[in-house]
């Protein structure tokens, strides 16, 4: 089964740099995209085969979470069922036959750290979320986690110890998640890759120069990890200041 993950930064924008040319490309089984930025009606996107589920934020032009698959899902749930975490459309749950897929776009500690207290507290409810998820069957989980989570993990790991995304408050929560039974399947198979980003800034051609974060992930139940068959980082394929990911398991 392959699969596709992308921050597409807005998928208005992206549809115009090149977003359905890549999607037919990847002909992935299950396709998940996260901030969309927009409502499903505000934009005519769809592809042959495929069943398309959205959960858009309240606040228009912000956030939100899509996915695209062929298989079509035995259940579909919006968030984790917390109202505080639910308003912002980050959380799509597929429940499949042998696994439930979680399309995941945890909040920004912006600048000044402003959010980090709140997005704590969704990473510890996220986390409760998926260990019970996975005492019934296995999980993947994709999407911008929005951490790099060890110093291979970014470009320059000492000047931004205390910047979002690098804190070590931060990094702490996705320790602990994979503590709590699921493995990063990029570093499963590429434990010591350099130089692997998903993000890069705007700002001073970073993308360019590849200084950039890996923030982008596809965690697996411990209990899968032995069926990864690839993780991929399509670095070359533009349209977002992330790149899409990928991932091949046998499922």
């Amino acid at each position: 089964m392959q699969l596709i993950s992308w921050n597409v930064n807005g998928i208005r924008a992206c549809v115009n740099k090149g977003f359905e040319e890549f999607f037919k490309q990847a002909q992935a089984d299950i396709f998940c995209i996260q901030e969309t930025k927009c409502q499903p009606d505000q934009i005519e996107i769809k592809f042959e085969g495929y069943h398309s589920y959205w959960n858009s934020a309240k606040k228009k032009g912000y956030s939100g979470t899509a996915i695209f698959t062929k298989i079509e899902p035995q259940k579909v749930t919006y968030g984790i069922g917390i109202e505080e975490h639910d308003q912002e459309g980050r959380i799509i749950t597929l429940e499949f036959e042998n696994f439930y897929l979680v399309n995941n776009y945890t909040p920004n500690s912006k600048r000044e750290l402003e959010r980090l207290a709140y997005r704590q507290e969704w990473e510890d409810e996220i986390r409760k979320y998926l260990i019970k998820l996975n005492k019934k069957k296995p999980v993947i989980m994709c999407g911008d986690l929005n951490v790099a989570h060890k110093e291979i993990d970014l470009k320059n790991p000492k000047t931004n110890r205390k910047n979002a995304g690098f804190t070590d408050e931060e990094r702490q929560k996705i320790t602990m998640l994979l503590e709590a039974g699921f493995t990063d399947s990029f570093r499963h198979l590429y434990p010591e890759k350099e130089n692997s980003y998903t993000w890069w800034s705007y700002m001073g051609k970073a993308r360019e120069k590849n200084v950039g974060w890996r923030i982008d992930y596809f965690l697996v139940s411990n209990t899968i990890k032995q069926k990864i068959e690839e993780a991929s980082i399509y670095s070359e394929i533009m349209g977002s200041d992330h790149c899409p990911i990928g991932l091949k398991i046998k499922i």
